[in-house]
């Protein structure tokens, strides 16, 4: 079989990648090597969130996938920053960004990775461009200057322009294209589940840095009548794994004493999920008729909701290429350009986030005084603050 496009991975980034160039009416094959779990409830399902920031909503919503998320997302108007670095958790710093201050819009809107995953395979079902397999993954990649021949775990191998690698931090076909990766590894892992708690929380996201990394409350519809929210706990590995051993009971003590109680005492709403935290980025972004977007190009701590909207920013920047390349997508010149617009960004930010990172891992009680102290002066600056926030809005320096 040929086809223009092959989009290996079938997570939320190759789903897109998939939706953005089948809207172009390229023929496109997105493989998953595992089957979409698209139910909240169902062994496998990813717990985790994504904030769309402003620019990320306009692209989905330009390639036609908006529509079936809108009336599911939950608007992000305001980030709300916590220190509770002292002696007890408690918070001793809270400073507020409002997205009024730099725009008529929310900062972003929240959707649950599950439902992503089911409406984006749904909306794959509805173009005749698209053929997404799920359950078949690839395994080989051949390339020559004027195509790519990829092999699939069924045995059978397929012909393309161009393989876009959306496979995850373990790319299978960044290493079959011999592209080395650099990483850093923090000790850390995170937790990732769902609570309800007594007091609204307004549409703010919040973090709270005490050690070990932040602890953030990202904002979901009511649930069962009750407000709800998406969690994302950060600790060094050992204690990750002695909170994930606790049963419900100890477990929700002990998160609502790392809450601060800022939302009252919270009751787990779902599974508990965990996973490692490292960052990571390719030395490259291409090779011969092959692109790298999303977790096969960069990986970051989930702080600042960096990570998917660096996705979809990859994406966009290759669609556009695209569209000026012809009739031969994915030749060298289209794809050193790709490399060329998104290495520098992709590498500060990167950059940028591991040091954040490292920064809210802080133990030692006279650092978590600087870090207290150096927020309250980011705020208090009122340029600085804009510049911050369009800066995490992508607005600049992309």
């Amino acid at each position: 079989m040929t086809y223009d496009i092959v989009v290996s991975g079938g997570g939320i980034a190759g789903l897109a990648a998939a939706a953005a160039f089948g809207a172009e009416g390229y023929s496109v094959l997105c493989l998953d090597p595992a089957p979409p779990v698209t139910d909240r409830d169902a062994v496998g399902a990813d717990l985790r969130t994504t904030a769309f920031l402003q620019p990320a909503q306009a692209f989905l919503e330009e390639i036609g996938l908006w529509k079936r998320l809108a009336d599911h997302a939950m608007p992000l108007q305001v980030m709300r920053i916590v220190d509770a670095g002292g002696e007890e958790a408690a918070a001793r710093v809270i400073k507020e960004f409002d997205a009024s201050d730099i725009s008529d819009l929310p900062f972003g809107w929240n959707l649950p990775n599950w439902l992503l995953r089911r409406e984006f395979v749904a909306h794959l079902d509805g173009l005749e461009t698209v053929t997404f397999r799920a359950g078949v993954g690839t395994t080989s990649l051949f390339t020559r200057e004027a195509e790519a021949r990829v092999g699939l775990s069924d045995g059978t191998k397929v012909r393309c322009k161009l393989v876009i690698a959306a496979d995850g931090r373990n790319s299978p076909m960044r290493k079959a294209a011999d592209i080395d990766i650099q990483t850093t590894r923090f000790g850390q892992k995170a937790l990732a589940f769902a609570v309800t708690h007594p007091i609204p929380h307004g549409n703010v996201s919040t973090e709270i840095h005490r050690t070990g990394g932040p602890f953030t409350f990202v904002p979901l519809p009511n649930l069962n009548g009750c407000p709800s929210s998406a969690i994302v706990w950060m600790e060094e590995g050992p204690n990750a794994e002695a909170l994930m051993a606790l049963d419900n009971e100890a477990f929700e003590a002990a998160m609502s004493i790392r809450s601060c109680n800022l939302y009252g005492p919270l009751t787990l709403a779902s599974r508990r999920t965990i996973w490692p935290i490292i960052s990571q980025h390719a030395d490259r972004l291409n090779g011969e008729r092959i692109a790298l977007v999303a977790e096969a190009a960069h990986v970051v701590p989930p702080i600042g909701a960096q990570g998917l909207n660096m996705s979809l920013k990859d994406i966009g920047v290759l669609r556009d290429l695209a569209r000026h390349a012809g009739s031969d997508i994915g030749d060298r010149k289209m794809l050193d350009a790709y490399h060329q617009k998104r290495f520098a960004d992709i590498q500060a930010r990167v950059t940028g986030i591991t040091l954040l990172n490292r920064t809210s891992m802080l133990s030692a009680q006279p650092l978590r005084d600087i870090r207290a102290k150096g927020l309250d002066a980011l705020y208090t600056l009122k340029p600085i603050r804009k510049t911050l926030m369009q800066l995490g809005l992508g607005a600049k320096g992309a």
